[in-house]
């Protein structure tokens, strides 16, 4: 941080573009303390105000637009791997595509507001197929109302963050560690959930990708649930011959009589540790109907050798 306000002190402008892009990019780096220190800053000049807001809307728009450059060539494989690097893998893509599922391309107004939204969004838009003006438009608006706020709290602020500014310096080194202790602290809450999230998966009746075919190939009753999002379904993607889309937060009210009462349900997905099957699993064995995750989901379907079909 005290490299990021040296350098603000000497390179305002450039400061602003380049820490806003990193962070918006995914870079661990300290965005909105730095907004706020801009805004802090445009109390005395109004000028300045106007000059961070462009350029910080302008680094957040040209990182959101290479991320969903990448959302549009590699799809669901980028989205993957941003899911894989975060604290939170599980859940990450599932919110993300039922936010737009519930609000279309508005998501991206409100993407840099929402933690965790603001960096899987953009490739989110683009493996779900969105045009690329359409994108533009919303993901500038909704950029440059986020630096808005940001800037306008820092100059509302402005003596408050000075004040702060001279304690942090007087704290010296305690300030870091301090803020270390924090950090370490938000981390470790985060792996907590995650390990109660892999708990409850683990409780859960899962089924070999052989064993679902051998059930198929004597003619069982079985319903294959497909449960991946909208990146999945909105491109040409394989699925399981016979399974059934189902959009996993419509679980809660669909009648259970779309799937063989004698019968058992299974539910597959593509995303990490299986999460969002095992969503739908513990959705419907609370609703009374045996259900079993497969394990791997397609991708351990497919790497088995068993059939695939196109979407």
């Amino acid at each position: 941080m005290d490299t990021v306000l040296v350098l603000f002190e000497q390179y305002k402008l450039l400061t602003v573009f380049l820490t806003v892009f990193a962070a918006t990019l995914g870079v661990p780096v300290p965005a909105l303390p730095l907004l706020l220190l801009a805004g802090a800053e445009a109390a005395h000049s109004g000028a300045y105000g106007a000059e961070a807001l462009a350029a910080a809307t302008l680094a957040s728009t040209f990182s959101g637009a290479i991320w969903f450059a990448a959302g549009r060539r590699l799809g669901r494989r980028v989205l993957a791997l941003l899911c894989r690097i975060s604290i939170s893998p599980d859940t990450c893509v599932r919110q993300n595509e039922l936010s737009f599922a519930q609000r279309g391309a508005t998501t991206l107004l409100i993407a840099k507001f929402v933690p965790g939204l603001s960096v899987i969004a953009p490739p989110l838009a683009g493996a779900i197929g969105m045009s690329v003006w359409p994108f533009l438009f919303f993901t500038t608006v909704g950029a440059a109302l986020w630096a808005a706020c940001c800037i306008a709290a820092g100059a509302i602020f402005h003596a408050q963050i000075r004040e702060l500014l001279r304690a942090l310096s007087n704290l010296g080194n305690a300030a870091l560690l301090v803020g270390a202790v924090l950090l370490g602290l938000y981390i470790a809450w985060r792996y907590w959930r995650r390990w109660l999230a892999i708990r409850s998966l683990a409780r859960l009746d899962h089924i070999e990708p052989h064993d679902l075919a051998a059930l198929l190939e004597r003619g069982e009753p079985v319903a294959i649930l497909d449960v991946r999002g909208l990146a999945s379904r909105a491109t040409q993607s394989p699925r399981i011959p016979g399974s059934h889309n189902v959009e996993l937060a419509h679980l809660e009210t669909t009648p259970l009589e779309t799937w063989p009462v004698d019968g058992e349900i299974v539910a597959y997905c593509d995303c990490p540790n299986d999460a969002s099957a095992a969503k739908a699993a513990q959705i419907l064995v609370r609703r009374g109907r045996r259900t079993r995750v497969l394990t791997g989901g397609l991708e351990g379907w497919a790497k088995a050798g068993f059939p695939v079909v196109m979407l």
